[in-house]
């Protein structure tokens, strides 16, 4: 398979196998009218399959959503053709519009318009608490 390199855009590396798509999904990535390469289930040393997205724009990501789902992936940033930046993301401290809480009785339930908030409890168990109504949400039931 050959996927051709990019000029100035997005890497988006070390994606456990299986949750590229969702991670497509969740950035809205359908929506761009750009190359977007998902190559799934690649050879890795060291996790033994991963997947990665490629995204050809310099484009902002949001860097909550890729914690979220994939805490330990890493993002390449390519400019000139040249890998011009790197970073490790972990989980976010605060999540803003990225779950929903499914509590029929929280606030955000009635007031459309106020922000979904949810804030870290325990990194470990990548354990979510709505900071309204206290409603827990694991990050892997999402």
């Amino acid at each position: 398979m050959n996927i051709d390199s990019i000029k100035n855009g997005i890497v988006i590396d070390h994606i456990p196998a299986g949750s590229g798509m969702k991670l497509y999904a969740l950035l809205g990535l359908e929506k761009l009218d750009c190359p977007v390469a998902i190559i799934k289930n690649a050879v890795s040393s060291a996790m033994g399959r991963k997947d990665i997205i490629k995204i050809d724009a310099d484009i902002e990501v949001n860097l909550d959503i890729i914690g979220y789902v994939s805490p330990n992936v890493t993002i390449n940033i390519i400019r000139d053709g040249v890998l011009a930046e790197k970073k490790s993301i972990g989980l976010p401290k605060l999540l803003k519009n990225v779950i929903k809480c499914k509590n029929p009785r929280c606030i955000t339930s009635t007031e459309q318009e106020l922000d979904h908030l949810f804030r870290l409890e325990n990194a470990e168990e990548k354990v979510y608490r709505c900071v309204y109504c206290e409603t827990k949400a694991a990050a892997d039931s999402e």
